[in-house]
């Protein structure tokens, strides 16, 4: 991925959500926690992948971003009272972040939601979603989809990362596709 113009996430943040309301505290520490692990990923794998060009300063700026569509949504444990379903937080993101000019992050939204999910999945789920696929692609979309699985949003679990046997055991519930999506991005960068 080429290198970009650096923005300032919570500045983006703070036009969405008041920086002294719970929902702001509560997406801004998990955003910092899954940034802070998605930079630890991506700097192991190029130590192992010296050919792989990360651009970090998008891991940090996407992975701090990819979750500001949870204002529209119906998630009263995380203090958001909007009107959608949690599971379309990342579309949601996607359409915030395309309207400041944000395409590349904008995907981030968009494909993080669990390891990603395919259209077929969408169908058999019966998921509120427009029928595509929703799968990280690049690296660094892949690093922060993997990130994002060690940190909740549960205000009373915020700061503990999950252990690798945890999320391997929430995949499993998701079928056999998320759970081998999950081992697959484990195997690559882990």
């Amino acid at each position: 991925m080429p290198s970009h113009q650096s923005i300032n996430p919570f500045a983006i943040l703070q036009k969405y959500y008041a920086p002294s309301s719970a929902t702001y505290r509560i997406l801004v520490i998990h955003s910092v926690l899954v940034a802070s692990k998605a930079l630890e990923i991506a700097r192991t794998y190029q130590q192992r992948h010296a050919e792989a060009a990360l651009d970090l300063g998008f891991i940090e700026e996407a992975a701090l971003l990819h979750d500001i569509g949870v204002l529209r949504c119906d998630a009263p444990g995380i203090h958001c009272f909007g009107q959608e379903p949690y599971i379309k937080h990342g579309m949601l993101g996607r359409e915030i972040l395309e309207g400041e000019g944000l395409p590349q992050h904008a995907l981030v939204c968009e494909r993080h939601t669990g390891v990603g999910l395919t259209r077929e999945e969408v169908i058999a789920q019966k998921l509120p979603l427009p029928l595509r696929d929703y799968l990280p692609l690049s690296l660094e979309e892949k690093i922060i989809c993997l990130a994002d699985r060690f940190y909740v949003k549960n205000p009373e679990a915020l700061y503990r990362p999950m252990s690798l046997e945890r999320i391997e055991e929430k995949m499993g519930q998701y079928g056999a596709a998320a759970l081998a999506r999950w081992k697959e991005l484990r195997a690559v960068f882990l």
